[in-house]
């Protein structure tokens, strides 16, 4: 391990600490995605070609991949955590894929990759420990200036220098001990606990509600340590889980310089993404593929809705708080996860022969909060929900995940509905 100089992270006021929290659940959000994707990637047998025991580790590689991906989704929920904790609304909302360099500091960049020599390279280079030379995959050139540093007299913030995640995370650590010193405690923490992830409501015993000092450093902790390890211990960490991948793709490869654990899929849209102009998507025009990403991507919409609810309640109660978890979880495993695996399996079009359809997490526009009242707030998620439900069984494509996921999103739909008022239902069914 080779020690690097890397830029102070500069927090001298509370809005430097909001943008870097902000930054963090958009980052922490995409590097989700992108262990999803390479999840859904993955070839399901020997029936793909793969012989048994190249089958065997492409399924110990999907359970890897799955675990590290939920472990994302916890760090973005203790990012939020932080953000509610110092009064800010915690924010869901992302860019589209491809961001490679610019977006995020220049070296920090982003993109959809099927599991293979280039995906494990880049998701080694992003989880490596702060301090450690690596080199990202082939392509992952940056090419942006470096952000000018922040002066800590500046009062409004900007985006600022950070090489691993780690950095990121140990800058907004210091922040927090630097405004508690400042202003006191009482005063920097100041919000009331309500919309927070608890242990108790996702069944994840590492959550930790951000009320103080003690608890924000804690969870800034709990996501340095799973993500590069402790003190240079990364066994367990999502970086030594990687190598650990690494290697084992390595041997396959010298036994059969043939071997692919993915099927060929490449990220694709329903249409250009609002915010990317260059390069252009690649876009489904397959009709059994776009229908079923239209669901898909149904799915990933109201999820995300979901999840900003629960972050943001106002007089929900414990019942109606546990409905908006166990209603986003459930569209992730029943809905999205279903969908988006059978993607794989659908061509893109005849502009991208022999290619199958990437899941793209495709957002079609800047994703901002519902109004504050519950009763209107349901009333819409409930009607969302309902639209993917009607197109489900709508659908004229055949493939068992249709029917899946609409029995899935009825049920979600079912237990939204019975919260919303009566006068604020549709007229018709």
């Amino acid at each position: 391990m080779t020690p690097m100089t890397e830029p102070r992270v500069v927090v001298t006021n509370r809005e430097h600490l909001w943008w870097l929290l902000g930054e963090a659940a958009q980052l922490e959000h995409m590097i989700m995605c992108q262990y999803l994707f390479a999840e859904f990637s993955l070839k399901d047998g020997t029936d793909e070609g793969l012989t048994s025991s190249q089958a065997e580790a492409v399924e110990r590689w999907r359970k890897t991949l799955r675990s590290i991906a939920i472990e994302e989704m916890l760090h973005l929920a203790l990012v939020a955590n932080l953000m509610s904790g110092i009064g800010a609304a915690p924010t869901i909302g992302r860019p589209n894929f491809p961001q490679r360099s610019g977006y995020f500091p220049s070296a920090v960049q982003l993109d959809l990759l099927p599991l293979g020599e280039e995906a494990l390279l880049h998701f080694l280079f992003l989880e490596r420990p702060e301090g450690m030379e690596r080199s990202d995959a082939a392509g992952f050139v940056p090419v942006a200036p470096p952000r000018e540093a922040l002066d800590e007299h500046e009062a409004f913030p900007h985006g600022q220098e950070f090489a691993t995640v780690g950095h990121l995370y140990r800058g907004i650590a210091d922040g927090l001990r630097f405004l508690s010193g400042k202003f006191g405690e009482n005063a920097v923490f100041v919000g009331t606990g309500r919309g927070q992830a608890r242990p108790e409501l996702f069944h994840w015993p590492q959550l930790i509600a951000v009320t103080d000092l003690a608890s924000g450093l804690a969870a800034v902790e709990e996501i340095i340590v799973q993500g590069e390890g402790a003190s240079g211990d990364w066994n367990h960490a999502h970086y030594g889980r990687f190598l650990s991948v690494w290697e084992e793709f390595q041997e396959l490869r010298r036994q059969d310089p043939s071997f692919e654990p993915a099927r060929p899929v490449i990220p694709a849209f329903l249409r250009q993404p609002f915010d990317i102009a260059d390069p252009a998507a690649a876009i489904i025009t397959d009709s059994v593929a776009r229908e079923a990403a239209e669901l898909a991507n149904l799915a990933y919409e109201v999820t995300l809705h979901m999840l900003l609810r629960f972050f943001s309640p106002t007089d929900e109660t414990d019942e109606q708080i546990g409905i908006l978890v166990n209603s986003a979880l459930r569209l992730m495993a029943g809905v999205l996860r279903p969908l988006a695996t059978t993607l794989t399996t659908l061509p893109v079009g005849v502009a991208h022969p022999d290619r199958t359809v990437g899941f793209a997490f495709e957002m079609y526009y800047p994703m901002g909060n519902m109004v504050p009242s519950r009763e209107p707030a349901w009333a819409l998620l409930a009607e969302r929900t309902k639209v993917l439900v009607d197109r489900c069984a709508e659908s004229s494509v055949t493939e068992p995940a249709i029917a899946a996921a609409g029995t899935a999103a009825q049920g979600v739909w079912t237990a939204l509905a019975a919260h919303v008022p009566p006068a604020l239902r549709p007229t018709s069914p």
